[in-house]
């Protein structure tokens, strides 16, 4: 069996952990990224596109924001479309006062990943974490399959699990970890169309057929998603059927038809939320989706992450280069802190979207509460602070 060693092994090739990894190697610390996929795979999976003003100043920071600085775009508004008319919200001249930037996650990645490599990064593809050992010894061991198929192992001072809920890491860690999880009850069908945006802002359509969303993503390329019933296959929907229902929810007669194009991606998204805590055991950091699930209802998930790995990045080359671990000490609390809020502001979000279907009393008193909910949203200075700062922030 093939043995290794490093410094730092990084599971998992997504933003937190070439974040981190790029962070680790401009600082001399000697780290390696095992990445399952392969190149092509990891450079073109589509997923998240709204970076918040704290994550492009971490990007900033380390050197790593030049691509999104070309070719990323500004955003700050959004718009909300309900049974009472339509309202927009320029968020990003309320509360903090600040906007998203609008860049790819694929993109985002692929820069980071150009840099690792340019600055001298070890990364492996095809390589599988089985599983993290002895994280509580001071030197732990990851456990591999390798590229060929034949097991491997690599020794570390640390390991920084970034490789999502279904990793090594996670099937890692000890008895006694806790894991607070929340099923939303919802699902949306998740698509992406080459379709130029239909409007200038992430629009936001609470109907009584359920909630319709619309995000872009560039010029040319537009997220969609619609509220579906829970185990709906992802295919079962034509193209015509997804544009119909897209133009209806979103009031299309009203404020104008979509702009159609061919339907490229789709999954079905049940929205749940966890949050395992502690995040460090012994030698074990968790990043990411990791360390937390996140609902996509907030564009939070990518942003934590790179906020994670940028903590976790400055508490590991304090203890590396200069003997002082307090950094690593606090790193889960630290992060737990921020979590807990996102996620508080991510479940609201589904609160305010999202409302039980039928005639019932209690059906009409929930959706009445939102409804009311949004009318605070449209008239209350105060209120729309309120979102502006958590909806950036993180």
């Amino acid at each position: 069996m093939a043995a290794h060693t490093a410094d730092v092994v990084v599971l998992g090739a997504g933003p937190a952990g070439l974040v981190l990894a790029n962070i680790l190697v401009d600082q001399g610390i000697d780290c390696v990224v095992l990445e399952r996929a392969d190149r092509t795979q990891v450079q073109t999976r589509a997923r998240a596109g709204f970076l918040a003003a704290a994550t492009v100043r971490t990007l900033e920071r380390h050197g790593l924001a030049d691509g999104l600085h070309r070719r990323g775009q500004p955003h700050s508004t959004c718009e909300f479309r309900t049974e009472d008319g339509r309202f927009r919200l320029d968020y990003g001249g309320l509360g903090q006062g600040e906007p998203h930037t609008v860049y790819p996650q694929q993109d985002l990645v692929t820069d980071l990943l150009t840099r690792f490599i340019e600055r001298g990064g070890r990364i492996h593809f095809g390589t599988e974490a089985v599983a993290v050992l002895d994280a509580d010894s001071g030197r732990p061991e990851v456990t591999v399959r390798e590229a060929d198929g034949r097991p491997g192992r690599w020794r570390a001072r640390y390991v920084a699990g970034c490789d999502g809920r279904h990793g090594a890491a996670r099937r890692s860690l000890p008895p006694g970890t806790v894991r607070h999880h929340r099923d939303h009850g919802v699902s949306w069908l998740g698509l992406l169309a080459e379709a130029p945006p239909s409007l200038d802002a992430v629009g936001y359509a609470v109907h009584g057929r359920g909630f319709a969303g619309h995000m872009a993503r560039t010029s040319e390329v537009t997220r969609y998603y619609l509220q579906c019933e829970r185990g709906t296959p992802a295919n079962s929907w034509s193209e015509d059927r997804i544009w119909d229902e897209l133009e209806l929810r979103m009031r299309a007669r009203e404020y104008g038809p979509l702009r159609r194009g061919r339907v490229v991606q789709r999954a079905v998204v049940d929205l749940e939320s966890d949050v395992l805590e502690p995040l460090r055991h012994g030698a074990l950091f968790l990043v990411g989706d990791a360390a937390g699930l996140i609902s996509p209802s907030a564009a939070k998930g990518a942003n934590l992450a790179v906020l994670e790995a940028g903590i976790l990045a400055r508490a590991l080359v304090d203890d590396l280069t200069a003997g002082d671990p307090a950094g690593l000490d606090a790193y889960s609390a630290r992060c737990l802190t921020h979590i807990w809020r996102a996620q508080e502001f991510s479940h609201w979000m589904i609160g305010l979207l999202h409302g039980p279907s039928g005639a019932d009393g209690e059906t009409l008193f929930h959706n009445s509460l939102r409804r009311s909910r949004l009318a605070s949203l449209r008239t209350s200075r105060s209120h729309q602070d309120w979102f502006a700062e958590h909806y950036v922030g993180v």
